[in-house]
């Protein structure tokens, strides 16, 4: 399986997840800059996480007016699965693939801890993996992770079942409405997600909890591959 992961002035999480990508899949995903107008074919496309051109004006506005997020929203309107972890969430909500918006956490501080997370939907592209109800846990680093959307948005969010992963065990670090930590557009090929999967895929981080989602994505939960 073929991913890519894009490049942004300001990102700074780009290489735990091209180590993630590698790890799992086992090969070295492809790498697009600010200014590419057009992405090789692939199986998967990561945003992630960091602050795009310094978190000016809003989190991810600039980088939402990048010439590669409009082949990226080119891609996700084929089919290709699309995954934004932390900026790269907030990056796909300003972009228009994601309904919502991202804003400041309600403490006002920058949050860097671990959390728990429900996962609300287990049949998505990203979560097969996974079972519904099940409790993970991942990190979070962030400052601008309280999605907010206004009440017909979340009804028609919670009805089509694109809420994908809830804060858990009262561990919502940052005031989202509904709890809510990750969701899916309609197609259900592009995940926005604020936590940070990549930064648990193997023991030496302290658990796998994060890897499935990546498995998930790849077409490879469950084929029983090694750590």
């Amino acid at each position: 399986m073929k991913s890519a992961v894009v490049l942004l002035p300001g990102l700074n999480r780009d290489r735990d997840m091209i180590a993630a990508l590698t790890r799992i899949g086992g090969t070295a995903p492809l790498t697009v800059w600010q200014t590419d107008v057009e992405i090789p074919a692939v199986d998967l496309i990561v945003i992630p996480g960091g602050f795009s051109f310094g978190d000016y004006l809003r989190c991810g506005a600039i980088a939402a007016r990048s010439p590669v997020m409009r082949a990226v929203a080119d891609k996700a309107r084929a089919g290709v699965p699309v995954l934004g972890v932390c900026n790269g969430f907030q990056i796909l909500c300003e972009t228009g693939l994601l309904p919502g918006a991202l804003m400041r956490n309600t403490s006002l501080n920058f949050v860097c801890r671990e959390v728990k997370l429900s996962v609300v939907n287990a049949n998505t592209r990203f979560t097969t993996a996974y079972t519904e109800g099940q409790v993970i846990r991942c990190p979070v680093a962030h400052h601008d992770g309280n999605y907010f959307a206004d009440h017909d948005t979340l009804e028609r969010l919670d009805g089509n079942g694109q809420v994908v992963f809830r804060y858990a065990e009262g561990t919502n670090p940052n005031g989202a409405v509904r709890d809510i930590a990750g969701i899916v557009n309609e197609a259900g090929n592009v995940l926005g997600l604020m936590p940070h999967p990549e930064n648990l895929i193997e023991p030496e981080h302290g658990g796998t909890d994060g890897r499935g989602i990546f498995e998930s994505a790849l077409g490879l939960a469950g084929r029983g591959l090694a750590a």
